[in-house]
């Protein structure tokens, strides 16, 4: 697979649609692995274009790059409700160095197009697909739908998703959202850095035989390596609280503690029976697709 869709491309493409579909194309291209009906954001396979077959369902891009023709064949008609859940707070405006030089992305950026291509690929197959972006001072809501239209509409609401200060509460979210419970395959995209476990509390109430939830922390270079140097002022991401310190003194006590947390973050959600899937911002868009969805199958 052919990886040029990195974050710092990306950065400078500024249509929404046209990255989701682009990514989505290029990772779903020459994957022939059948999947379970029903089972929704999986795709089945490419067979040879056979007499009796309508020309609707010939992969005319393919067809382009090959010279052969080929069908996109789904195994089901697909009723599954797909929920794209997105935290708005403050820390996922967090880039790594290496983004911030080059004006890149920091990860609600990345997560927004990430949903953008799992979106396209549930479309594509006739899944509903609905949105929720969430924050203590904004709730940006798209309830489930289907079709081209629809996946447009979702594609604007991303792109227009307004950041808050950090996650909003079990209060704050009663409040503005009523009793909606959404039902079906749940995308949580998080940093997971949270006050008092909002956004373990939201989980934990949806996380029954209903759904499946999938949780997906998204992560950046800065944080899983610490690289820097000399004198440091290290800002709290939700708080923005700063405080002066030597990299050399803490850089060996803030990984032991980076691991502690991912290590509990990764405990909670076991015996919940949660799969967590983490996205470095910092690699390839098309590398993050294409291994959740690699993850999936191998779940399964």
């Amino acid at each position: 697979m052919q990886q040029w869709i990195d974050p710092l491309t990306l950065s400078r493409i500024k249509d929404m649609p046209l990255v989701a579909k682009t990514v989505a194309e290029g990772v779903l291209h020459g994957q022939h692995t059948s999947v379970q009906k029903g089972s929704g954001i999986e795709f089945s396979q490419y067979r040879s274009y056979e007499p009796g077959d309508g020309l609707g369902k010939v992969d005319w891009k393919l067809f382009a790059r090959s010279d052969r023709y080929f069908v996109r064949e789904a195994e089901r008609e697909s009723d599954t409700h797909i929920w794209l859940v997105l935290d708005a707070s403050q820390s996922m405006l967090q880039q790594s160095v290496a983004s911030k030089a080059q004006n890149g992305w920091h990860k609600l950026d990345y997560a927004r197009y990430f949903l953008a291509t799992i979106a396209y690929i549930a479309q594509q197959q006739g899944d509903a697909v609905g949105l929720l972006g969430l924050s203590d001072t904004h709730i940006d809501y798209l309830p489930c739908g289907t079709g081209q239209r629809h996946w447009h509409k979702l594609m604007l609401k991303l792109s227009q998703l307004k950041v808050g200060e950090k996650f909003p509460t079990h209060e704050n979210l009663q409040r503005q959202l009523g009793n909606i419970r959404p039902q079906g395959l749940i995308f949580v995209l998080s940093d997971f850095i949270e006050h008092n476990h909002e956004i373990l509390e939201f989980m934990q109430p949806l996380n029954h035989s209903k759904n499946e939830l999938v949780a997906m922390q998204l992560v950046c270079d800065d944080e899983l390596k610490f690289p820097y140097k000399g004198a440091i002022r290290v800002e709290n991401p939700e708080t923005q609280q700063q405080i002066l310190v030597s990299s050399k003194d803490i850089k060996a006590p803030y990984l032991a503690a980076y691991q502690r947390f991912q290590m509990g973050l990764q405990d909670h959600l076991s015996v919940q029976n949660v799969n967590l899937f983490t996205a470095n911002i910092d690699l390839p868009l098309d590398e993050s697709v294409h291994a959740y969805l690699a993850s999936r199958r191998k779940v399964r």
